[in-house]
């Protein structure tokens, strides 16, 4: 028998002062067996990062053709896709194509998660803007993550604050275009 998802949930106080967004976001954050933490943690960031009317959790790895987060106009049409870890570069060209805007979150090493890219042809690269964090950061928060948390996340000048579950981390907010 298959395992299923752990849910967990996330009271979230954003105040995102670079855009000028101030939300209370009540969230459910499904974590499949296969996804780690690091993964779901980035996941989380990536959604409170780029929160805007129509953003989502997609339905994961049972959906291939969609990014772990993205954002549809009220007509339906997919305005932002936003990969998470270490996406290949035929993906992203796809995303790219279909979006009019991607994006990517990652947990891992930058550098060598835009080696794998090297030489690809990924549509609009230039404009396909890979996001990172401290090296420790992820790692550091995971550990605070419990099935219910309380969150509150500041981003101020692209350095961002974050207390979950009465832990206090910061980083700055890293980006550097894929090609």
């Amino acid at each position: 028998m298959a395992l299923g998802a752990t849910i967990h949930t996330f009271a979230v106080q954003l105040a995102d002062v670079d855009r000028g967004i101030y939300e209370d976001l009540k969230l459910r954050v499904a974590r499949h067996p296969s996804e780690t933490a690091a993964y779901m943690v980035t996941r989380l960031l990536a959604y409170c990062l780029e929160f805007e009317e129509g953003i989502v959790f997609s339905e994961g790895i049972s959906l291939a053709d969609e990014p772990a987060v993205l954002v549809r106009d009220l007509t339906g049409k997919l305005t932002v896709w936003i990969e998470i870890g270490a996406p290949d570069a035929a993906r992203l060209h796809h995303a790219s194509k279909l979006a009019e805007r991607t994006t990517i979150y990652t947990h891992r090493d930058p550098t060598k998660v835009r080696a794998a890219w090297a030489g690809e042809r990924i549509h609009q690269a230039s404009d396909i803007v890979l996001h990172y964090f401290d090296p420790t950061f992820i790692d550091q928060v995971v550990t605070a993550v419990e099935r219910r948390n309380v969150m509150t996340l500041s981003i101020t000048e692209r350095d961002m604050y974050l207390d979950l579950n009465g832990a206090s981390f910061s980083t700055s907010i890293f980006g550097v275009p894929v090609a």
